[in-house]
């Protein structure tokens, strides 16, 4: 499948946590939660908010300084809290299911390029009703051993490309630095949802900023 010559981009890469879903209160539950079952002091709020998005173990090891007996453990309690109780703490942003059933409704292929592994993702969007719209969902293995962005955008651009897909010029849409830069490893440009948990600082490196869901439209889709 191919998208009209005239189009800048012939698929759409989307973050979920901060692009498409606010996920931030089950996340943090979640993490409050974990960190008091095995005994770590919890950081205060904004810190807590640094960790939304990216990859859980990058928090566990780097931001909060574990070993890896401890990371193995802090990872089974936060899973299965939050698979149980914060994966539905979350709404949906105000406009995405438009943006993403209108460029889905184009004929451009979709898939999410998340760090949350691959199950609690499946589940959300299935909860929101929104997987009729995107093509191919794609995130962090469940075991964590592919939750770098930028091998989630790989495997992405691999999976769109195994079904038929143009990948040519894809374009991923993101909140924060990470989805920046992970995407660059691959040259694939990033319009930074400003809606997100990002600071304005990471849409530096950016082709494009969105205040909304609804403006990444004509963005995405300037010819409609």
């Amino acid at each position: 499948m191919t998208s009209s010559p005239e189009r800048p981009f012939t698929a759409v890469l989307f973050d979920l946590d901060g692009t498409i879903s606010d996920s931030a209160p089950g996340i943090l539950e979640s993490l409050t939660y974990t960190f008091r079952q095995v005994g770590v002091p919890v950081p205060d709020h904004d810190t807590l908010m640094s960790f939304v998005g990216p990859p859980i173990l990058d928090t566990f090891r780097i931001a909060m300084g574990m070993d890896e007996p401890l990371v193995e453990r802090t990872l089974a309690v936060y899973r299965e809290h939050y698979f149980s109780h914060g994966a539905l703490d979350s709404q949906m942003f105000p406009g995405i299911d438009v943006v993403l059933h209108t460029v889905h409704e184009a004929g451009l292929p979709i898939s999410t390029a998340t760090s949350k592994p691959e199950t609690p993702a499946t589940y959300i969007l299935e909860h929101y009703g929104l997987t009729g719209d995107i093509d191919v969902i794609t995130g962090a293995s469940d075991d964590e051993v592919r939750s770098a962005k930028a091998d989630v955008v790989a495997e992405a651009l691999r999976r769109l490309t195994a079904r038929g897909f143009d990948v040519s010029r894809p374009v991923l849409v993101g909140d924060r630095l990470h989805d920046v830069e992970g995407a660059a490893v691959h040259g694939v440009p990033t319009v930074f949802a400003e809606w997100g948990y990002g600071s304005p600082a990471e849409a530096e490196g950016t082709i494009a900023q969105a205040a909304t869901p609804l403006d990444l439209l004509p963005i995405l889709l300037p010819d409609a």
